[in-house]
């Protein structure tokens, strides 16, 4: 499906119902909005994942701007604040209240946006796998740690100019993302726009930095990392967790688990945002 939000039609699914019958009553249940990684791919990294949570919640799937089956716009939107007000876009369009959202890596940065962007509009936060800026410094020694100087030097490449290194960094670096088995047919089944990654890596990514704003944050946040993650490091999430109010936050580290920590610690990281979008 897919809705008018200002100057493009954005692709959303849904799974879940978001009233349900108990006893006499239909009882409503939150809405969790989920943001995919990239920019440049699609929400189906979160096709294993969205299932388990449909059971407590109604899951509302979406392909930012640029990326997936969403339409492209051009490059001069492709940056974090207008991904951060399309989530608000998207919420008014199909009239979504107090939404719990969900953003991993790239999309947790859009997450972190739109909550400083419209801090009275969401009801609860969940950033996974996610930095709040850049840190090349931490990143490189983490890529050499867990796949060799190779991996260094791959990243160190992409990270400068990502379009000559995109293959090389889709080949060594993105299987040290996680550190449970693949699902062989992800990349296949994504719909992938290499243009808008390279655009915002290059570009934006160089010099965003969103730990200022995240002071503005007014609902509860939960922190979401792996201690083996090579993009997002464990410094990058105490730092999420220091910007962030401190009567809001809670944070969760998985010592097995690298960047695809919701495959990684699936259980774990499940039962986690379970909890948390139960309490009240």
């Amino acid at each position: 499906m897919r809705v008018q939000t200002g100057d493009v039609r954005l692709f959303f699914d849904v799974e879940g119902a978001k009233l349900v019958p108990e006893g006499p009553a239909m009882r409503e249940r939150p809405t969790v909005i989920l943001l995919h990684g990239g920019p440049g791919v699609d929400h189906t990294e979160f096709r294993s994942f969205g299932p388990a949570l449909a059971e407590v919640a109604q899951v509302v799937y979406v392909d930012h701007r640029g990326c997936g089956r969403s339409d492209r716009s051009g490059p001069e939107r492709w940056n974090l604040e207008t991904w951060a007000d399309d989530v608000r876009a998207l919420c008014d369009a199909l009239d979504i209240q107090r939404p719990v959202v969900l953003g991993h890596s790239f999309g947790g940065m859009v997450a972190q946006a739109y909550a400083a962007r419209y801090p009275d509009h969401p009801g609860k936060l969940i950033l996974s796998s996610t930095t709040a800026k850049l840190r090349l410094d931490r990143m490189l020694p983490v890529f050499e740690r867990l796949g060799g100087a190779e991996a260094s030097d791959v990243a160190r490449r992409f990270f400068a100019d990502p379009m000559p290194s995109f293959h090389d960094y889709i080949r060594v670096c993105l299987p040290l993302y996680r550190q449970s088995p693949p699902d062989e047919g992800a990349l296949a089944r994504a719909v992938i726009h290499l243009d808008v990654g390279g655009h915002f890596v290059k570009g934006e990514m160089q010099t965003y930095d969103l730990r200022a704003d995240l002071a503005r944050v007014r609902c509860p946040t939960l922190v979401l990392s792996g201690d083996l993650d090579p993009f997002a490091t464990v410094e990058d999430a105490r730092d999420l967790v220091a910007a962030l109010p401190a009567e809001l936050v809670t944070s969760r580290s998985f010592p097995r688990a690298g960047h695809a920590v919701l495959d990684d610690a699936r259980d774990e990281a499940l039962a986690a945002v379970r909890e948390f979008i139960g309490a009240a």
